[in-house]
């Protein structure tokens, strides 16, 4: 049996710990606190990858890599935020009685063992353990090796948090793609892959394993501005999509105007003054992450939406107007994981959304879609009750009927 394996199977063990009767809300607050008090030895171990990076790695995902006290609290943030929720494994979902003495039930459950796949964001994996620590499953990391430094850091930070609950093995980190391969073959021992980054890392691994993905790609969002939009909100909303943060996925990255909108150089003037090198009826489809945004003048409504579906991740567009009608028919037509009405995408998030973390954003339309949070972490399993009750009793000429009684 070859190392990875070994620690596959462990966190299987501990998973089946971890999903029983322990506090996982005190290991949450442990997890925070922890975090906290190792806030130099992370720092240290960031300013080493940002130092081995800062020659080589992009410019964007340079500034993602980047993990200050602000990203460090917003992190303990959330974890503190899901330790303060009720604890969702065991929630009785429905309850029916089929027959006298005879209860069947739906149970929240955890997934099982999740290997999360991630590129250059080291908050991700305390974001992402902590997920798994709320709702029951292991989690085995793979970070990109730009941030090897903190994503190692930060593991043993969460560790050494859960070793006096048993459960350490919870949480891992694999290191090289050679792991990831082994992990991905091992679907009688992983039940979920969460990759996050470029569309082609996503499509690959699909490829390469039989494990449900959970898949979370490109984000090529759009903002459209209506005919009838508020010239300011306009302004405000384009602005803010684009220029707030532009090196994440819920960053705008095409701007779609209708032909008889009067606001058109006035936006075009913000977004110059923001620093936004503007792309005209060009490179559309094209994850920036930088501030470089796509511009397309669109004669209606249609031809905006079919050039989403067309272009688009199925990530998060959003529409300005004043128009009630349009907006409605925006939000009921375009088919991403969000649709907004008057509102920028940089909303696509977990925190933003009370989700108290997230996993990453998902494009799939099975299981769960947009943040993912603890919602998508959870199945569910039916428990039946009885009391000595057989089929037998319930066919043939004298069986019993079935009561089907919501409780």
């Amino acid at each position: 049996m070859n190392d990875m394996r070994r620690r596959a199977e462990s966190a299987r063990q501990a998973f089946l710990k971890l999903s029983g009767p322990l506090d996982r809300t005190q290991m949450l607050r442990d997890v925070a606190r922890a975090l906290s008090e190792n806030a130099s030895d992370i720092f240290a171990a960031n300013s080493e990858d940002l130092k081995a990076a800062e020659q080589t790695l992009a410019k964007p995902l340079y500034k993602r890599l980047m993990l200050d006290d602000p990203k460090l609290r917003d992190v303990i943030d959330g974890i503190q935020r899901l330790a303060a929720m009720e604890d969702p494994v065991g929630r009785v979902l429905e309850a029916t009685e089929l027959d006298e003495g005879l209860v069947l039930k739906k149970v929240q459950t955890p997934i099982g063992v999740i290997a999360a796949i991630f590129e250059s964001r080291p908050d991700a994996a305390a974001q992402i353990a902590a997920l798994a620590i709320r709702t029951g499953n292991a989690v085995l990391l793979k970070g990109g090796r730009e941030a090897a430094q903190t994503n190692a850091a930060i593991v043993e930070t969460i560790r050494r948090a859960l070793a006096g609950y048993g459960v350490s093995d919870a949480v891992q980190l694999a290191s090289t793609r050679e792991e990831v391969a082994e992990l991905l073959a091992m679907d009688d021992l992983i039940s979920l892959v969460i990759p996050r980054g470029s569309n082609e890392m996503v499509r690959s691994i699909q490829r390469a394993t039989r494990i449900p993905v959970l898949g979370h790609a490109d984000g090529i969002c759009h903002v459209y501005i209506d005919e009838s939009a508020d010239v300011q909100k306009a302004i405000r909303i384009a602005v803010d999509s684009k220029a707030q943060y532009p090196a994440v996925c819920n960053a705008a990255e095409t701007l779609l105007v209708h032909r008889n909108f009067r606001g058109l150089d006035a936006v075009i003037l913000a977004l110059r003054d923001a620093g936004v090198e503007l792309r005209m009826n060009t490179d559309f489809g094209r994850e920036f992450l930088d501030l470089i945004m796509s511009v397309r003048v669109v004669n209606s409504i249609d031809e905006a939406i079919e050039h989403i579906h067309r272009y688009g991740s199925a990530h998060t567009d959003a529409i300005v107007t004043e128009d009630a009608a349009a907006a409605e028919r925006f939000l009921n037509e375009v088919d991403s994981a969000g649709v907004y009405w008057n509102a920028s995408t940089r909303f696509a998030d977990g925190f933003r959304y009370g989700l108290g973390a997230e996993v990453g954003i998902s494009t799939n339309k099975t299981h769960a879609r947009g943040p993912v949070g603890v919602d998508g972490l959870l199945i569910y399993k039916y428990q039946l009750i009885g009391d000595g009750h057989i089929v037998a009793s319930y066919v043939g000429k004298n069986a019993r009927p079935f009561r089907h009684r919501r409780l």
